[in-house]
């Protein structure tokens, strides 16, 4: 069983960023595939970004490319969104997932087997 907590979330004004952290425990001796997903008031929980097993491979949601970069470190069984450039449309819940069976990025909800709890990201205009 996967236990995943995230920090690094808040209040920023627009242009501005921020760090996310996702903490792994339990199942961790093997590495396995993970990524964010974001959810805003009243809309569905949406792919974000995800990056493989090996952190070789990644995927982001168009939105987002080239302002968010998913990276980890398997030594420290951490996982990390560099969101910069924000905008008021990047507010939402972030929640941290894996994909305990996976090797590669992934975009699919169907494919997560944990997520994390959430952490609050609001960017003021």
């Amino acid at each position: 069983q996967v236990q995943l907590v995230e920090s690094g979330g808040g209040l920023v004004q627009a242009g501005g960023s921020l760090r996310l952290s996702c903490a792994a425990s339990g199942r961790t001796v093997r590495p396995y595939a993970m990524g964010w997903f974001r959810q805003a008031p009243g809309k569905e929980r949406e792919f974000v970004a995800s990056i493989s097993r090996s952190g070789g491979s990644t995927s982001y949601e168009d939105s987002v490319k080239g302002r968010f970069t998913i990276s980890r470190d398997n030594a420290k069984n951490t996982l990390y969104l560099q969101m910069n450039s924000l905008k008021p449309e990047d507010t939402a819940v972030y929640y941290c997932s894996a994909d305990t069976s996976g090797l590669f990025a992934y975009s699919s909800k169907s494919r997560v087997s944990a997520w994390g709890q959430g952490t609050q990201v609001t960017v003021s205009s």
